[in-house]
This record gives C-alpha cells, sequence and structure tokens, in this order.
C-alpha cells in the first residue's frame, strides 16, 4: 500500500507558566491511502492532539508530518488552510455547523472557498444531503433538526468535495447506540466507496471494529497497534 501520511518523531510540548506539559512524546507511524484507522484512548491521552497534528490544526514542537509528501510543519497558516480545503474533512463531536445557515448552505459553504461556481455547489451539496438520507430536510436548520440528522449534515460537509483524508474526531460521542451504530456505517461506507482515508478519534471501544488498525494512545505515547482481524468490515 502507499503511504499517505507519515509521522517522524513528532513531540507536542505545551507550556503553561513554568510548567511543560507533554502531550505527544516522540511519536512515529504511518497511515496508508484507503486505510481505516482508529485512534483509541481515554480522555487526557493525547488522542485528539494526536489527530489536531495530522490535520494541521496545530504544529509539533519538534518532529515531521508528512501527507502526500507535502510537509505540512513547514507550512505557514495561509497554505495550511489551503491544504485542508484541497485534501481534508472534518466530522466533529458537537457537529459544529453553523446555526443560522440551512442544512445546504452549511454543506455547500466550504465549497465556496475552492471557487466552485454556485449552481455546481448546490447540486454536490443536494445530492451528499440525499445520499446521507436527508432529502427532506435540506432547507431545514441544525435547530430544527435530532443530533443525528445534524452529525449527517456534518458528515455530508465532511465528504462532499471528496477529500483524501476524512477525520472524525468522537462522532459519535453525542450519539445513541442505534445512531452511533447508523453514523458509523455510513462514514465508512462513504470512505470505502470514495477511495478515501479515515481516521477516528475514540473513546469507545465498540467504534474500534471499524477500523483496519486499532492505534492505542496513552499518555502522550503509542502504546499499542493492533490489526483487525475484519480489515474495517463490519457486518
Amino acid at each position: 500500500m502507499e503511504e499517505l501520511i507519515v509521522l517522524n518523531n513528532v513531540r507536542k510540548v505545551y507550556k503553561m507558566g513554568d510548567e511543560k506539559i507533554v502531550a505527544l512524546n516522540d511519536i512515529s507511524l504511518s497511515i496508508d491511502k484507503e486505510e481505516f484507522v482508529c485512534l483509541l484512548g481515554t480522555s487526557g491521552s493525547g488522542k485528539s492532539t494526536l489527530l489536531n497534528m495530522m490535520a494541521g490544526l496545530e504544529k509539533p514542537t519538534k518532529g515531521e508530518i508528512i501527507i502526500a509528501k507535502q510537509h505540512i510543519e513547514k507550512m505557514n497558516e495561509k497554505q495550511l488552510a489551503k491544504f485542508r480545503q484541497m485534501n481534508i474533512g472534518f466530522v466533529f463531536q458537537s457537529y459544529n455547523l453553523i446555526p443560522t445557515l440551512s442544512a445546504m448552505e452549511n454543506v455547500s459553504l466550504g465549497l465556496t472557498f475552492r471557487g466552485i461556481p454556485r449552481k455546481l455547489r448546490d447540486k454536490m451539496a443536494k445530492e451528499m444531503l440525499e445520499a446521507v438520507g436527508l432529502k427532506n430536510r435540506l432547507n431545514h436548520k441544525p435547530s430544527e433538526m435530532s443530533g443525528g440528522q445534524q452529525q449527517r449534515v456534518s458528515i455530508a460537509r465532511a465528504f462532499v468535495g471528496k477529500p483524501k483524508i476524512v477525520f472524525a474526531d468522537e462522532p459519535t460521542g453525542n450519539l445513541d447506540t442505534k445512531t452511533t451504530i447508523e453514523v458509523m456505517d455510513l462514514i465508512t461506507g462513504m470512505a470505502k466507496e470514495n477511495h478515501q482515508t479515515l481516521i477516528i478519534v475514540t473513546h469507545d471501544v465498540e467504534i474500534s471494529p471499524y477500523a483496519h488498525r486499532v492505534i492505542y494512545v496513552r499518555d502522550g505515547n503509542v502504546e499499542k497497534i493492533v490489526e483487525n482481524k475484519t480489515k474495517g468490515d463490519v457486518e
């Protein structure tokens, strides 16, 4: 398989007054193109910091982060913003939808920054919302939708531009068990169909069978990496 994400000796230290907090401690790993990976750990383990590093949302204190052969740790904020627009989609635990916008507007907004014409943006957003089962919710605002429906809008927004990588940070944290299964089936099914790399951060061990590999993160270190026999194909 072709390596898509490579981390070499990545370390992240936060300074709080005179105190130094090591969030990530010399992490090296690689993730292949089209691989589904689960970063599993308790709160404070460093898993979300690790995701933020790979997504270019935070800079490492030291080390290299290479995505699609580009050193993102060397990019400035403008270059990183452009890189994320073209290559990365996000699904968040708290949905992060704009409350004043409809589902259609929330999904199409990111395409605006790519310079995609309005008619095509609306077509892409409509098709994606239909694909996630929200055909009858196109013009609804977040306050008019359930948590599961809002997360489906968030998924549509992440996938609409067909990014190389989708990062999902606790995507089922606010959902019940039934909706969790629906959302995970949706995320993994779409990533597989679009030949995308999927990285899921979670503390929920029940999410891990969806991944090809589970990376256990503890106290800022990779504790172990377990390959799933199911290879991410959950029945």
